[in-house]
């Protein structure tokens, strides 16, 4: 999700889509996370060429921006459903906001998980309430 205030997020985002083109969309993600805040137009080039990626292609479909509409589209979803900024996590339809700490997830699935009558896994963070 790019976020507005972030002027190298499209950018990236398009990107990322471009190398998803040639099923590289895993890698790419990665380069893009490890090399924060490199994210200008050079360095997302760079990560292409680093990935092996048809640069004629690559350039392409930035140039484009052919993936920007499944990029809006999931801007939309997530608008749709409340999510504001990132990082934001949905447990079984639950939504968990912002970067949060282990146990507020162990205590959503655990919660989850009696609701469905499923056994809380042994060793689990027994954090259910």
């Amino acid at each position: 999700m790019p976020l507005d205030f972030h002027k190298d997020a499209l950018p990236a985002a398009v990107a990322a889509m471009a190398a998803h083109e040639q099923g590289k969309f895993w890698p790419y993600h990665t380069k893009l996370f490890t090399g924060q805040p490199k994210l200008q137009k050079e360095f997302l080039v760079q990560y292409a060429k680093e990935l092996g990626l048809d640069m004629g292609r690559f350039q392409q479909s930035m140039d484009s921006a052919r993936g920007k509409p499944v990029i809006d589209a999931d801007v939309s979803e997530a608008k749709s459903l409340g999510v504001t900024g990132t990082p934001a996590f949905f447990v079984n339809g639950r939504f968990l906001s912002g970067a949060r700490p282990f146990e507020d997830f162990a205590k959503v699935i655990n919660e989850e998980l009696t609701k469905q009558k499923i056994p809380i896994p042994p060793g689990a963070p027994a954090t259910a309430g």
